[in-house]
């Protein structure tokens, strides 16, 4: 379960950095936000899953 996770929490920031980086080069706001959101999605599942991994040992 956890790799699964991992691997979400990977798939969510890149999602969101290529969404950035289209909006930026279309002049899309919403899209950058959205881009950015996603990343931050993804930092705090990989946050919660590094957490899991610390009191896990």
């Amino acid at each position: 379960m956890a790799k699964e996770e991992k691997s979400r929490a990977m798939k969510e920031q890149v999602k969101g950095k290529a969404k950035e980086a289209m909006g930026r080069m279309t002049g899309n706001e919403r899209m950058t936000a959205e881009g950015k959101a996603d990343q931050m999605k993804g930092d705090a599942r990989q946050a919660k899953e590094k957490g899991k991994d610390t009191f896990k040992h």
